[in-house]
């Protein structure tokens, strides 16, 4: 596999640093991929069109896995992806059983523990529900009412935006491998939140539900990649990596391939 001759220069240049700076930084995942030659990354394979997993074959498709693949390529080393969920996700960062994470949304809570890249694409919350409840759902008041389920997956930036968008609703919670949205197809919740990319997903998979006409979406956040915190120069490679990357129109053409909406 050869590597992208400007990116495994970076590589190169980071790992001198690494040995001009002395043992503090002498554990940088950067040198463990290129010495391993492999690149393990934390996803979750259940974010359509972000990571998918088919349980048949134990393989991943989607955005994140183009992304991380072509990462892999540029430093010439293969890549590992290590199955997570999202209450997990960080600390498979903090524990090194993985040197990064595919997309995860931007969060002060999750900051508190790991690093970020830089953002390469933005998010918006939206609710979803049967289209049986058309004439009930509207707008984001509607579903904030006694009576109301609202649906969420553990874990999720959703889990804590279902708290403080309905807080007169019911909420219910659910964990990995459930989905907060089978809770709706199956009739114990009566609507759930995810973001916009995902939503239109599932309305175009599941004929019967629908994106809830509201007025506008909320809490409109970016993505990033989670990396240990303290790795300076891991994280210093991998956002001059998704800078030259999105120069070159990368991002833009994934983008295009999996139908993203930003």
């Amino acid at each position: 596999m050869k590597p992208f001759k400007g990116v495994a220069a970076l590589g190169a240049a980071a790992i001198m640093t690494i040995a001009m700076a002395g043992p503090a930084l002498a554990q940088s995942a950067l040198q463990d991929i290129l010495n391993g030659g492999v690149l393990k990354v934390g996803t979750t394979g259940d974010w359509n069109p972000m990571t998918m997993k088919n349980p048949a074959t134990n393989s991943y498709t989607g955005y994140d896995i183009d992304v991380m693949t072509e990462l892999a390529k540029d430093l010439g080393v293969k890549v590992e992806f290590v199955p997570t969920d999202w209450k997990t996700l960080v600390s498979g960062v903090t524990s090194s059983k993985y040197h990064m994470t595919g997309s995860a949304s931007v969060s002060p809570a999750r900051a508190k523990a790991t690093g970020y890249s830089v953002s390469y694409f933005s998010l918006a919350t939206v609710p979803l529900t049967l289209k049986k409840n058309a004439d009930r759902f509207k707008d984001w008041g509607d579903l904030d009412k006694a009576g109301v389920t609202v649906a969420a997956t553990l874990g999720t930036t959703q889990e804590k935006q279902v708290k403080q968008f309905f807080p007169n609703a019911k909420h219910k919670i659910v964990e990995a491998p459930a989905r907060d949205f089978q809770e709706v197809l199956a009739g114990r919740a009566d609507a759930h939140i995810t973001s916009n990319v995902e939503a239109y997903k599932l309305v175009e998979k599941y004929p019967q539900m629908m994106v809830v006409p509201v007025s506008q979406p909320k809490a409109r956040t970016p993505i990033a990649m989670l990396l240990p915190q303290a790795d300076q120069v891991w994280i210093n490679y991998i956002n001059t990596w998704i800078a030259l990357k999105t120069e070159r129109g990368f991002f833009a053409a994934l983008g295009r391939k999996w139908k993203l909406q930003n």
